[in-house]
């Protein structure tokens, strides 16, 4: 069975980062409101990135390494530039 950590991009700007065992159900849940929480109110979401992981506990893990991250890392991961993620975490390492 294959594991989701995702990240949605909220109608207000705000990304949403989540993980599940069924990414197609769950990004529905969020675009029809049926989740309600977070992105209830910052609908329509789009998904801008996702990866799979073996089990549930590696994408539980990578979703909240992400949720620390800052607006920009996460749009390096959404671009897919690892030099700037590296970068990035090498500043905020430095403060």
């Amino acid at each position: 069975m294959a594991f989701w950590t995702y990240m949605l991009q909220c109608a207000d700007g705000h990304f949403y980062v989540g993980h599940s065992d069924n990414l197609e159900a769950r990004v529905a849940a969020h675009q029809s409101g049926a989740s309600g929480g977070y992105t209830y109110s910052r609908r329509p979401v789009v998904l801008v990135w996702s990866e799979t992981f073996g089990t549930s506990e590696e994408a539980l893990a990578a979703e909240r390494q992400i949720k620390g991250w800052s607006r920009a890392k996460k749009r390096a991961l959404i671009d897919g530039d690892w030099d700037l993620i590296s970068e990035l975490a090498r500043c905020r390492s430095r403060g």
